[in-house]
C-alpha cells in the first residue's frame, strides 16, 4: 500500500504533490519518503496497478452529502485563501448562507464602490480597501479624491485589529448605499506590507503622489512601506539588457553575498544577463565563498535593490513593460 501510495505521488506535478504531501504527519512522510526514494525506475504495468488499487479502494468508501458546501468552502480556502475562496464560492454556489454588504462590495466594480465611500472618513474608506483584493482596492483607489489617497493609504499602513462595531457601522453604511444606488469578528488587517502592494497597483503616477505625503506624517512608516514595494524578488521582473545595466553598477562580492540567499534556478535570472564566462566565474565564487550570515545576505540584497530604485528612477532600467506596473 505504501509504495502504491508514492506511485501516486510521483504521478502529480511538483505543485500538487507537494500540497499532499503537507497534509501528512511526520511519520507518514518519513516512510512514504523513504519509499519515494527507493521506487527507482517504474514500469507501466506497476503504474496501471497503483492507479488500479486507488480506484478499488475508493469506490467502496462514497461520499456523505452532509454540509457538501461548507466542506468544498474549505477545501478552497486552504488552496488559495480566503477572499479567493469567497469569489470561487459566490460562483460556484451562489445561493448558499454567509451573504454580507463587506462580501458584496468584494463583487462590486471600483466604479460601483468608489461612489459608495466618496463622502466617507479616511479610517472607513481604510477598513474597507484591506477586504478588497489589492488591484480592485487600487483601481478604487484611482478614483478618490487626490486630497483624499495619501491620508487613505497612511490609514491603511497603521491598521492593527479593526473592532467589530467599527464592522458593523461599514455593513450599515454600505446596506444604505446599496439600497440607494440600485459575520463580523475583529479582523487584524492593513499595515505597511497591505498599503504597497496597492501602491504597487496603482502605478506610478499614484505612488509618486502618495509616498511624499506619508514621508511628511510619518518617515518611518514611509521607509516601511518603500521596503514592502520594491524587494530583492522584484529584481526577477527585469530584461536582460536592464539586468545587466544593475549587475555592471553593483559590487562583485556584494553580488555573491546576495545570490548566496536564493536557489540556484533563480540565480539564472542574473547569469543570463552576464557572459558566460562571468557566469561561470561567479558561479565558481558562490561554491568558495563558504556560508554566509543571512544578515549578510539580506544586507546585500538591500543595497542591490537599492541601487536598482535609484537606475530605476533615473530611469536608466525600468520593471515589466514600463507605464504604471511597478514602483
Amino acid at each position: 500500500m505504501v509504495a502504491a501510495a508514492a506511485v501516486m505521488i510521483m504521478l502529480l506535478d511538483d505543485e500538487q504533490a507537494a500540497q499532499v504531501l503537507s497534509l501528512f504527519d511526520p511519520g507518514e512522510l518519513r516512510v512514504l519518503g523513504e519509499q519515494m526514494c527507493t521506487l527507482g525506475d517504474v514500469e507501466p504495468e506497476t503504474i496501471s496497478e497503483a492507479i488500479a488499487g486507488f480506484v478499488a479502494h475508493t469506490e467502496k468508501l462514497g461520499l456523505g452529502g452532509h454540509d457538501r458546501i461548507g466542506h468544498v468552502r474549505s477545501l478552497m480556502t486552504r488552496a488559495v485563501g480566503d477572499m479567493k475562496a469567497d469569489h470561487l464560492m459566490r460562483t460556484i454556489a451562489p445561493e448558499a448562507p454567509r451573504a454580507s454588504p463587506l462580501e458584496l462590495a468584494r463583487w462590486l466594480t471600483p466604479q460601483s464602490l468608489a461612489p459608495l465611500i466618496a463622502d466617507e472618513h479616511p479610517q472607513t474608506v481604510a477598513v474597507l480597501l484591506v477586504q478588497l483584493d489589492p488591484q480592485v482596492a487600487a483601481e478604487v483607489l484611482h478614483l478618490l479624491d487626490e486630497d483624499k489617497q495619501h491620508d487613505v493609504v497612511h490609514r491603511i499602513a497603521t491598521l492593527d485589529a479593526v473592532n467589530p462595531q467599527a464592522l458593523l457601522m461599514i455593513e450599515e453604511l454600505l446596506t444604505r448605499r446599496i439600497a440607494q444606488l440600485h459575520g463580523q469578528a475583529a479582523l487584524a488587517m492593513g499595515g505597511p506590507r497591505e498599503a504597497a502592494e496597492i501602491i504597487n497597483n496603482s502605478g506610478k503616477i499614484v505612488e509618486k503622489r502618495v509616498m511624499p505625503q506619508i514621508a511628511k506624517l510619518d518617515k518611518a512608516l514611509a521607509k516601511q512601506i518603500e521596503s514592502e514595494m520594491f524587494k530583492f524578488e522584484h529584481l526577477f521582473e527585469l530584461d536582460s539588457q536592464s539586468m545587466g545595466i544593475l549587475l555592471r553598477s553593483v559590487d562583485n562580492v556584494m553580488l555573491i553575498d546576495a545570490l548566496k540567499g536564493i536557489s540556484e534556478d533563480e540565480r539564472e535570472f542574473f547569469f543570463v544577463a552576464m557572459s558566460s564566462r562571468a557566469a561561470d566565474g561567479v558561479r565558481e565564487e558562490i561554491d568558495g565563498r563558504g556560508r554566509v550570515k543571512l544578515a549578510d545576505v539580506v544586507a546585500a540584497q538591500k543595497e542591490i535593490v537599492k541601487s536598482a530604485r535609484m537606475l530605476a528612477a533615473e530611469g536608466d532600467i525600468q520593471f515589466g513593460s514600463g507605464d504604471d506596473e511597478y514602483v
